[in-house]
């Protein structure tokens, strides 16, 4: 069976193979750092031998529950922020089918989010459109006091009360939560939900393959096991004794800071095939929140091609240099369409006639690599061999590696966010949250200012 596989020639016309090659030792440094726990937030490693320490106990123990419930529900709201959501959402994307909503009932639930956002418009709708489907609700937060999906699961939480009782709606809320301590698993010891565990060792931006994305993403029903295989893969091709030119955790890793180095700051990621747009979400929060820190950092974008080329591809193709682009690639699709032909051939698209859609998007492709490599963008390429649940295992657990490694070679600690308590502790201050009455003075203060 193939893996994913990265190739990296369309970067050497603006880098060369030496200079990457220069960063094998402190490449090969970075990543025995990261085995023997001895590099920056090492406390924070408990997703680099995850997949390989799933058990089939936890497996089947997810999919007991998830089997017990889904057949009584049309929608299963996943609450949640950040990690606690994005790649659960983004593998639920990538393996849906894009009009599943519109199609007749399914053995599966409707997979939507709250917790997201503090939007009063977006929770009127969802709770307007829940008003008449059968619904549960997987609430993921280690604390349970985090602001955006603690209001969300207050409101939903008194809406399957009131629709189903006390007894029938703890039944239909899962709680995803620290083991032992915080608001959440002690409300849920409390009213006896059922409950996963969030490790205490894996951050939420690496923790798609705990039962964070898994419990979701099993809802949706898709099969979690092939995904941990997929990440397995990886897991044991990218290990510490894999030397640096047959790693491409590594190489990756190194082609992306000496780019760096060369003021290609912002990488964009490029996607054909849109199912793939909410794994670029993904991606941007695991790379955008473990890097950007000490005024260092790669900026992660994204878009989606064939679409954003009539608009990004202005700037990509001729704005300032300072971008180089990582283009996930499909080699095959799931499914099949030939553009028929046409007699009177009014749009002139009779040349095209007999050629598989694919084929037309993979020239699309090619003929953009080609493009921006010639107006000065540097062009990264994960080849991925279909969209799966073990491909997308792979890709995941390939991301995760390489982010580490990058983070632990720019000298940052890629598995802490303190930039984010920012903005947190000026919302708690004007909103006059207790305990934060002196920063509601100052912040009053200086908006007089």
């Amino acid at each position: 069976m193939k893996n994913i596989n990265l190739s990296i020639e369309n970067v050497y016309k603006f880098v060369s193979k030496e200079t990457i090659l220069e960063y094998k030792d402190d490449v090969e440094k970075k990543i025995k750092s990261l085995y023997n726990k001895s590099g920056k937030g090492n406390d924070f490693l408990g997703w680099l031998n995850l997949p390989s320490s799933i058990t089939q106990n936890e497996i089947d123990d997810i999919q007991s529950t998830v089997d017990k419930l889904k057949n009584k529900l049309d929608v299963v709201v996943v609450i949640g922020i950040g990690g606690s959501y994005l790649g659960a959402r983004a593998v639920i994307d990538v393996l849906s089918d894009s009009f599943s909503s519109f199609k007749k009932k399914s053995n599966n639930p409707q997979i939507v989010f709250a917790g997201q956002n503090i939007s009063e418009d977006y929770l009127y709708e969802l709770r307007n459109m829940l008003s008449d489907k059968s619904f549960a609700v997987v609430i993921i937060s280690k604390s349970g006091t985090t602001t955006e999906p603690a209001i969300s699961f207050r409101l939903l939480k008194a809406d399957l009360e009131k629709r189903y009782g006390k007894q029938e709606a703890k039944n239909r809320i899962i709680a995803i939560t620290d083991k032992e301590r915080g608001a959440l698993k002690n409300l849920s010891d409390k009213e006896g939900y059922k409950t996963f565990v969030i490790p205490d060792d894996v951050g939420g931006r690496y923790s798609v393959l705990t039962p964070v994305g898994l419990v979701p993403i099993a809802f949706a029903g898709f099969d979690i096991k092939q995904l941990i295989e997929g990440a397995k893969v990886i897991e044991k091709i990218s290990s510490v004794e894999i030397p640096f030119e047959q790693n491409i955790t590594a190489v990756y890793a190194a082609t992306r800071n000496a780019l760096y180095s060369n003021e290609k700051n912002i990488e964009i990621m490029v996607n054909y095939n849109p199912k793939l747009h909410y794994f670029a979400e993904w991606w941007k929060q695991l790379y955008g929140e473990s890097e950007g820190k000490e005024n260092k950092g790669i900026f992660p974008a994204s878009v989606d091609f064939t679409s954003d080329l009539h608009s990004m591809g202005q700037y990509i193709q001729q704005g300032r240099r300072n971008i180089f682009e990582t283009v996930l690639s499909i080699e095959k699709a799931n499914h099949n369409i030939i553009i028929p032909h046409d007699d009177a051939n009014l749009d002139k698209l009779n040349y095209l006639a007999g050629k598989h859609l694919d084929e037309v998007n993979k020239m699309a492709e090619l003929g953009t690599v080609l493009a921006h490599v010639d107006g000065g963008v540097p062009n990264i390429r994960i080849e991925i061999p279909q969209l799966n649940e073990f491909y997308i295992g792979q890709l995941i657990y390939f991301f995760e590696k390489a982010c580490a490694i990058s983070g632990y070679v720019l000298d940052v600690n890629p598995f802490d966010q303190p930039g984010v308590e920012a903005y947190k502790k000026n919302m708690f201050a004007l909103l006059e949250k207790p305990g934060f009455e002196k920063e509601t003075l100052e912040i009053k203060e200086k908006i007089k200012k």
